[in-house]
């Protein structure tokens, strides 16, 4: 992919994207505060919504390609863009992954994270372990985010800790360019070779989301046309932040 295709915003885009980030980061702390036993994912989402509502931006998911939610809860084996519904309640023990997005401005935040229903000592060691270098990955990714660095550099770095714990890495579906569309050039897989794609410039944006399971990375969607379920039934972990490239470093936009 062409270096010219990717969007270069200036320090004031990135202060104001930093906005969307905040808002769509406090989202997603109310709505992952929210994952109790015997909560809908409906709640949850009208949580997310309302705080986002709040702020004066609007959920970037909501009726993104026809998405009927404002925010993505995938449960377990669910890795991605599970529908929010009434008739789905969290259990102790569940893996959950939440998406938000903000639209603040004209300007887009974008991330996730992956809780455990109850608390993390309602689920296995595995689940931890899952999660833990699900995290791990992603500010492993987020380090190479500096200028002059290759976007290989960040995709490879993703990889190598997720293939180090033996842990599935999506191939379908890939973090991505972010600015005042939620979707842009460049795409960032969980995987690739150091030393090659484009150069790090500063200026650049992108949402670095590892998706990991403890089985194999094969992944279906369901009848609803969105939720990502993977082929073996393991879990899977989703965790995202939206980052800036500066001359001194990367600089995380989604903090709440």
């Amino acid at each position: 992919m062409a270096t010219a295709k990717i969007t270069i915003k200036t320090a004031a885009d990135i202060e104001a994207m930093r906005e969307a980030g905040r808002i769509s980061a406090r989202a997603l702390k109310a709505a992952c505060d929210a994952a109790e036993a015997g909560v809908s994912t409906k709640e949850i989402d009208q949580i997310a919504e309302d705080l986002i509502r709040g702020y004066g931006a609007s959920p970037a998911f909501l009726g993104y390609g026809g998405f009927r939610g404002s925010v993505c809860a995938s449960i377990n084996a669910e890795v991605v863009h599970g529908v929010p519904s009434k008739s789905v309640k969290l259990y102790r023990g569940d893996l959950l992954s939440i998406d938000t997005g903000a639209i603040y401005k004209n300007w887009v935040g974008d991330n996730a994270n992956t809780v455990v229903v109850g608390g993390d000592e309602a689920t296995d060691d595995e689940g931890r372990r899952l999660i833990a270098v699900t995290r791990e990955a992603l500010y492993a990714g987020i380090e190479q985010c500096v200028p002059g660095n290759r976007l290989g550099d960040v995709c490879a770095a993703v990889g190598a800790v997720g293939q180090a714990a033996g842990l599935g890495i999506l191939r379908d579906y890939v973090g991505h360019g972010i600015g005042h569309q939620m979707h842009e050039d460049p795409d960032i897989p969980n995987f690739g070779r150091p030393g090659t794609g484009p150069r790090l410039e500063v200026g650049m944006v992108f949402a670095i989301e590892p998706m990991l399971t403890l089985g194999g990375e094969r992944v279906m969607r369901r009848r609803d046309g969105w939720t990502v379920v993977t082929a073996d039934g393991s879990r899977a972990a989703h965790i995202e932040h939206t980052v800036a490239i500066t001359a001194d470093g990367p600089d995380i936009l989604t903090l709440p």
